[in-house]
């Protein structure tokens, strides 16, 4: 039964392949919208177990589209769908006679969403053959893999991510239910673009960020060293093992009594980091040795009474190695579940690495319903990743998918005649249709946003782009050092009002509820054994604001409570946990997954969905809830390839390790005259590879690897991607994102940039920071008739204070009071970002 599930009610048609499509819609069926899936009469055009996990709650129908009848039958179903998706390349399925413009001319209240791999209006790259490596190559993801990858002179690497279906997928979900929110508002539906190329960048916003003139204090002893080999012509060929010296001890791997390893993540936080040393039984002993503590992190480091502190990301080497040698040694003593158990239970943020396929086996993920199991006809009882996003009330109802089914026409048409629906309401009348409105889907909706670090605040950052209005809320003495309270901000934190409140104060609870009364959804980033004394708990909640919706993000968190539910952590301890850096790495040499966010900005981009989902089903049903999404969720988005079990299946043995180039010998990196180009073919184009001038021959060597090698070692990699996409094979010349701001980069000038294609850049040479900074734009979601907001660059915390003290009807003098008594605050310190 799915009645209470927020979607119910809402059909879709899914034209969907690969990943990204089918997931949306997959999304969208475990959430109770009813989703008749449409494949070619052969199946899908993707060969993966992986499809039992995308098309689960959804009924399949083959339809042949290049036929009369079948495009009849598809035609058919669209005219009883509130939402049809298509993830071709640009203009294949207007070709097969389904024109999105038309049937949006003859039913309004329609939403249709195309997902191609890059932007329709790329002139360059619209029609290329664009698979999840492709996308990636293209995009840099495979060049710019971090500061290990970089002294270790690894270029390119390979992932087997699915990255950029990933990052699209959150966004066009996301996109369509706030789409649905306007539709109730207006009455009329949108057609939306969302480019997986340009999602993945939008993804990978933290390697593609510049800020000129960057503080020395921030460089990590890696930067130093890239810098010092650099300078001096000294090759990067760091050992593993010698960069674990260049890690900082609160940011680094350790070996453990069982052989096994474990992730360390306390950097930035000084109570973290003091926890940690302190259930290692180090603290007393580094303060008898000297180590310093700064009280107040955000002033100028010359200011500093000491040369470091507790807290402080990077620590400078002469602590680094004193502590990193001390902590060794200590873990060494237990074993990496016991360090587990130890740190998780001590509020302290790490894990023990584990691989995917213990991941998938764990109890905690069985327990907390972030692995369900469905009994699919194919594969038996399989283990498939839960819910990405529920809402509490109806989450229970999430946990027992319905296994895929195929279906004929006519029973796929009784079920979306048999599926509940509410009419859309009309539009509203005046001398503006509602088809000519341009409002932003979420305008005059208002957030109070209480979230730290990446994850949360990206959730209400992306929303402000749909003229969501947002309120930041920190306390007047920062919990993080300014690399990650400040830093990380300047893209988590675009277009919202800053406001700094000591909320343990009478006043400043005072002030905290009246912001809640100001807000339509409160917005946090916490386990939930925090929310009770924060007032957050769903009775104080609606005690304080009746009706007010309630969205919350963690770490390890599902639909239902787990023995490590209330454990607190960051991006890297479910990299470390989930099996991503075991992946990347290797098992025996694991290494952080190298893109700062990895998951942390797609955990945002579906708590943006949570939050949407909220304002959509109070629309529908008039009752609040509550939402919740984890960074375990948006693992098993990114690993969806990987991350499933059953009987029977094939060893987990993907691409794996620092030497993997690629996923088998036709999809892989290879050199060419001027560099790499990385070719994405399976063994039935090969036939398409014979006719390439140059490959001649490549369908009778067994190895085919030394074959290409030799052969691309011949031309350009240009030459040889233009000439293997004209027999329509997936090639392309290995991209770095520097290239792509260069090419892609203008002033900002309040504008977003979708007109630039797939890629576009924003410089502020006058940031309120001070330091002149390019980011990359927040345009993957483009929509056909509403507005998408650019954002003002971020303000410095505490900027609006006074201005949103005075809006909730505070005197200037009032507000004075609570300046000088250190109730509220202004700033974090004399500068923005403090050099």
């Amino acid at each position: 039964m799915k009645a209470n599930l927020p979607l119910t009610g809402i059909r879709v048609i899914d034209f969907g392949q690969q990943i990204a499509g089918p997931a949306v819609a997959m999304i969208l069926a475990d959430l109770g919208a009813t989703v008749i899936h449409i494949d070619p009469l052969t199946g899908p055009r993707w060969k993966s177990p992986a499809n039992a996990i995308l098309n689960r709650n959804k009924s399949t129908v083959n339809i042949d589209l290049k036929s009369d009848r079948g495009l009849a039958q598809a035609l058919t179903l669209i005219n009883h769908a509130d939402i049809v998706l298509e993830s071709f390349r640009p203009g294949v399925l207007k070709r097969l006679g389904i024109d999105f413009e038309q049937l949006r001319q003859e039913r309004p209240e329609l939403i249709t969403i195309s997902m191609p791999g890059f932007a329709s209006n790329d002139q360059l790259r619209s029609q290329w053959k664009a698979t999840e490596a492709i996308i990636a190559a293209s995009s840099g993801a495979f060049t710019d893999m971090g500061f290990n990858r970089v002294l270790m002179g690894v270029d390119p690497s390979f992932s087997p991510l699915s990255l950029g279906s990933a990052y699209g997928t959150a966004l066009a979900a996301s996109s369509v239910v706030v789409a649905l929110v306007a539709r109730e508002k207006l009455g009329v539906g949108d057609h939306i673009e969302v480019p997986i190329a340009t999602a993945l960048m939008e993804g990978l916003s933290y390697n593609s960020i510049v800020i000129e003139g960057f503080p020395k204090r921030y460089l990590t002893m890696r930067e130093h060293e890239i810098s010092h080999r650099k300078e001096n012509n000294i090759p990067m060929d760091v050992s593993y093992e010698d960069l674990q010296e260049y890690l900082d001890p609160f940011f680094r791997t350790y070996e453990c009594k069982d052989g096994r390893f474990f992730y360390a993540v306390c950097p930035s936080h000084r109570n973290h980091a003091r926890r940690c040393l302190q259930v290692l039984g180090l603290y007393e002993e580094l303060l008898a040795e000297g180590l310093p503590e700064v009280d107040n992190l955000h002033l100028p480091i010359n200011e500093w009474e000491g040369e470091t502190s507790i807290g402080v990301y990077p620590l400078p080497k002469k602590w680094a190695d004193i502590i990193s040698a001390k902590m060794k040694r200590v873990f060494l003593t237990k074993t990496s579940e016991e360090w587990g158990v130890i740190f998780g239970e001590g509020q302290i943020p790490g894990a023990p690495h584990r691989t995917t396929e213990e991941w998938v086996n764990s109890e905690h993920c069985a327990q907390a319903g972030l692995i369900v199991e469905v009994d699919d006809p194919e594969y038996g009882i399989m283990k498939q990743p839960g819910p990405m996003v529920w809402l509490e009330e109806s989450a229970e109802q999430m946990l027992k998918p319905r296994a895929r089914v195929t279906v004929d026409f006519e029973l796929a048409l009784a079920e979306l005649a048999d599926a509940e629906h509410s009419e859309a309401t009309p539009g509203p009348t005046g001398t503006v249709t509602a088809q000519e409105n341009r409002e932003a889907w979420l305008a005059g909706i208002k957030i109070l946003d209480l979230t730290n670090v990446i994850a949360g605040p990206h959730a209400a950052a992306f929303l402000t782009r749909f003229g969501a209005e947002v309120i930041k809320l920190d306390p007047v003495t920062p919990l993080y050092d300014p690399l990650i309270g400040t830093l990380y901000s300047f893209q988590a934190n675009i277009g919202k009002k800053s406001a700094l409140v000591d909320i343990t104060t009478d006043q400043g609870q005072t002030i905290f509820h009246q912001l809640i009364q100001s807000v339509d959804l409160v917005l946090i980033n916490a386990p939930e054994r925090q929310l009770e004394p924060l007032g957050l708990d769903e009775a104080s909640l609606q005690a304080i604001n009746p009706g007010v919706l309630f969205c919350r993000l963690d770490c390890l968190g599902g639909p239902n409570r787990g023995p490590k539910t209330d454990y607190i952590g960051y991006d890297d301890i479910i990299q470390a946990i989930s099996g991503i850096m075991s992946r990347f790495g290797g098992p025996q040499t694991p290494e952080e997954h190298a893109h700062i966010g990895t998951l942390d900005v797609n955990c945002g981009f579906v708590g943006g969905l949570g939050m949407a989902l909220s304002l959509y089903h109070k629309m529908r049903t008039g009752q609040h809830s509550r939402a919740c999404t984890s960074l375990s969720a948006a693992t098993n988005l990114a690993q969806i390839k990987f991350a499933y079990d059953y009987p029977g299946r094939a060893p987990f043995n993907e691409a794996s390790g620092r030497e993997a180039l690629g996923n088998h010998d036709l999809s892989h990196f290879y050199l060419t005259k001027d560099g790499h180009l990385f070719i994405d073919a399976i063994e039935q184009e090969l036939i398409k590879l014979e006719r390439v001038p140059g490959l001649a021959g490549i369908s009778e060597v067994d190895d085919k690897k030394s074959f290409l090698s030799e052969a691309l070692a011949k031309a350009s990699a240009d030459h040889w991607a233009d000439a293997l996409r004209e027999q329509d094979i997936a090639a392309v010349r290995s991209v770095g994102i520097a290239e792509l701001r260069e090419r892609y980069t203008r002033p900002a000038d309040g504008k977003i940039g979708i007109h630039l294609g797939s890629y576009a850049f924003s410089s502020y040479h006058d940031h309120p920071s001070g330091y002149p900074v390019t980011i990359v734009d927040h345009c993957s979601i483009r929509p056909s008739r509403a507005q998408i907001i650019a954002q003002p660059p971020t303000e410095r915390f505490g900027h609006s204070t006074t201005e949103i003290m005075a809006s909730l009807g505070y005197t200037n003098e009032q507000i004075a009071t609570l300046l000088n008594d250190n109730v509220i605050g202004t700033g974090w310190g004399k500068e923005y970002l403090p050099s």
